[in-house]
């Protein structure tokens, strides 16, 4: 399951963002370091296009695909020497995927900021420094344990003492390890050390009610300016107090909701899809009398790495995968008229899965 670590400075708005997602209730009172233990929840992965198959298909279940959110307490300056309980709660994303960096750009006088003013170009730097000097702590550490075994000619050791070094060049300069070229052999020896700054990380710029449905301020540009500059990612532009209102919502009345807003989809939908996209991934389904399912793969996948989502035995067993794309489906309207009109397609080990690709794995094992 895909994972995505939310963080950010207290009061930015991460819990009611994390609460909107999941509707796990964590709490998001007023002040800082109220979320103390990580909450983690569950999302479904919206897509209209799994509805349509299961309507067509006419399966007894539908299982869409899922991301889990990890919510840690609002970070401060010195997180990583401790300060807040900082360390206790960076360790707790060192698991994930991807970094949702939640940062303020709208200003309200009942919701205190931590640092006295509204400045989201100054919170992006003072978190992201803290997950730097995390990992320069962490590096310091582990090349101090490695050095002796490298030293006595451990060929395993040299290896992971000159991705160290590489890596402790880096933050010493300034820059997160994402930012940083490797080839398959040092990615290998990289994972090991779950560094915060070579996780991807999607920018989510939260802004008031009013800044709707343009969502744009004078916050929201500077950030994507300096986010520019540095390449460091996309932003993705939310209302997290909206978004709360929404998650409370019976579909039609959500439907009506976003109309009067002027919005197309909510921006929790947008940020999922986002995570998506910055972590290279791609939905295929299956479909049948029993269920119609989503699954997720990194684009680029064979079909026997798809089919290794599902069980490892499909992928060990792969002979081929009859496979048809979204589009041609819903023309034609089901998988037997497709097989009758000639349009499945058998595809072999060497296929590249597409995204919505509706793949049936022949394997035996």
């Amino acid at each position: 399951m895909l994972k995505v670590g939310i963080v950010g400075l207290p009061n930015v708005g991460k819990s009611s963002l994390f609460n909107a997602l999941t509707a796990a209730g964590a709490p998001s009172e007023n002040y800082p370091f109220c979320t103390v233990d990580p909450n983690v929840g569950t999302v479904e992965v919206p897509d209209p296009r799994l509805e349509k198959i299961h309507a067509l298909t006419g399966s007894k279940t539908i299982v869409p695909t899922v991301m889990q959110f990890v919510d840690i307490a609002g970070l401060v300056k010195g997180a990583s020497e401790g300060e807040g309980l900082g360390n206790q709660f960076l360790a707790n994303i060192r698991e994930v995927d991807a970094i949702a960096h939640v940062l303020r750009c709208f200003d309200d006088p009942d919701i205190t900021h931590v640092l006295g003013d509204v400045d989201p170009v100054r919170d992006r730097e003072i978190v992201e420094t803290e997950l730097a000097l995390s990992d320069l702590d962490m590096v310091e550490r582990r090349l101090d344990r490695v050095g002796k075994k490298a030293k006595s000619g451990e060929k395993e050791a040299i290896k992971e003492q000159a991705v160290l070094q590489k890596v402790h060049a880096a933050l010493s300069d300034g820059r997160p390890v994402r930012q940083l070229e490797f080839d398959a052999e040092e990615r290998k020896v990289l994972k090991s050390f779950q560094l915060l700054t070579a996780k991807p990380v999607l920018y989510v710029a939260n802004v008031a009610e009013d800044d709707l449905p343009e969502g744009d301020n004078e916050w929201v540009r500077a950030l994507r300016t300096s986010v520019e500059v540095d390449a460091a990612g996309d932003v993705v532009v939310i209302c997290s107090s909206i978004e709360s209102e929404l998650a409370e919502l019976e579909p039609d009345e959500k439907a009506e909701f976003l109309a009067d807003m002027g919005l197309a989809e909510p921006g929790l939908d947008r940020l999922i899809h986002a995570a998506y996209h910055l972590l290279g991934l791609l939905t295929f389904f299956t479909t049948g009398e029993n269920e119609s399912r989503a699954w997720t793969a990194r684009r680029g996948s064979t079909a026997p790495e798809a089919a290794g989502v599902i069980h490892s035995d499909f992928q060990r067993g792969f002979i081929r995968a009859e496979t048809i794309a979204f589009d041609t489906y819903t023309e034609v309207g089901s998988w037997k008229d497709a097989r009758d009109r000639g349009l499945l397609r058998s595809e072999g080990k060497e296929y590249v899965v597409q995204d919505a690709d509706i793949m049936l794995f022949r394997f035996n094992v």
